[in-house]
């Protein structure tokens, strides 16, 4: 029985594997604004990966309000087609709209999405675009996620200017599983502008305190990456406490640091500044310092000790480093992560010259 459903499996294979394919270079594309009672078309490429000739025998849609032009006759093997899908934007607020592409190449439908926004009047972002990525100019370069709880999903935004002369389509790319992106609309025509949401997964890191990263704006998907569409992406996840101890009043170690902000000075002819910040448990249980991290290199800590009996002091030293603080995209912090409830996250500013 074995033998023979092999043989079967043998003789399928070459038949599926020369059976005629549909594919979409975008299947979800995002128009952004569209403005009401404005009839918006987008076009999707879509591409025949089989080896024989495919043609398109049904087309339906998820509602009356959108219509699709595609190509009557066959697409060639290796070929490819463009679909026009129009929305006809009668209802104000987003809308996500279904296209269903039925062929001879295979049983179920390849699927389209349209997306965006019905609005009276598209609004622009009003600020600037300072920074440079790539092709593209942004308004940041540095994402932070602050004081991120075990669960929360926090969102931040990157407006996009295309000042080329060419249509753009925007990827975020080398995302980590815990970031997710989407671009707004998908395309940017020149003199255009865009907004990217990157969303954090807070399920998905694993350590508390400060988890960091690099990810990468490209001007159309393909493109390399390399340090001049890099973006850096902090996150800092708070510790979790038991909240049961905390509510009977059980003994709690408690912090006091000599300063939050740390002035080294100024450089001048200097390489390396140095300051020390005296740490000291005033409470009444241990104090222990679960991590001691870095926005920014350019930084050394060192720091004498991270567990602390009631009335002791630890020292924490600081080297600035003028070199590598000219490459900094953030102002230069330290995060310190504690058991103090009243202090679970503490930030000490690094100020030079």
């Amino acid at each position: 029985m074995n033998r023979k459903l092999m043989i079967f499996a043998l003789m399928v294979l070459p038949l599926l594997s020369s059976a005629q394919q549909m594919t979409a270079v975008n299947e979800v594309i995002d128009c952004g604004q569209v403005v009401y009672k404005a009839p918006v078309t987008v076009a999707y490429d879509i591409r025949n990966t089989g080896d024989k000739p495919l043609a398109i025998s049904k087309v339906l849609t998820s509602c009356g309000c959108t219509s699709v032009d595609y190509p009557r006759q066959a697409i060639a093997s290796h070929g490819s087609a463009v679909v026009k899908v129009t929305y006809d934007a009668k209802q104000m607020g987003t809308f996500n709209k279904l296209v269903r592409i039925y062929s001879n190449g295979a049983a179920a439908p390849l699927e389209l999405i349209l997306k965006g926004k019905v609005v009276d009047e598209i609004i622009d972002f009003g600020g600037s675009y300072p920074f440079t990525l790539g092709m593209l100019q942004t308004d940041v370069n540095n994402i932070e996620f602050d004081d991120v709880n075990r669960g929360e999903r926090p969102q931040a935004k990157i407006h996009i200017k295309n000042n080329t002369t060419q249509m753009a389509q925007p990827i975020l790319m080398h995302l980590p599983n815990y970031l997710s992106a989407d671009v707004s609309p998908s395309r940017i025509a020149p003199g255009r502008a865009g907004v990217a949401t990157i969303t954090l997964n807070s399920k998905l890191i694993r350590d508390y305190g400060l988890t960091q990263t690099s990810i990468f704006m490209g001007f159309v998907p393909g493109d390399k990456v390399n340090p001049d569409n890099e973006l850096t992406v902090s996150a800092v996840l708070l510790p979790e406490f038991n909240e049961q101890a905390t509510a009977v009043h059980m003994p709690q170690p408690k912090m006091q640091l000599s300063a939050t902000k740390l002035d080294l000075g100024t450089f001048g002819r200097k390489k390396k500044l140095k300051g020390q910040i005296f740490i000291q448990n005033i409470g009444k249980s241990k104090l222990e310092i679960e991590s001691v991290q870095m926005f920014t290199g350019g930084l050394e800590i060192s720091l004498n000790k991270s567990k602390l009996e009631p009335g002791q002091t630890a020292k924490l030293k600081v080297t600035a480093i003028a070199e590598q603080l000219k490459k900094a995209k953030s102002k230069p912090r330290i995060l310190m992560i504690t058991n103090d409830p009243d202090l679970p996250k503490v930030i000490i500013d690094i100020h030079v010259n």
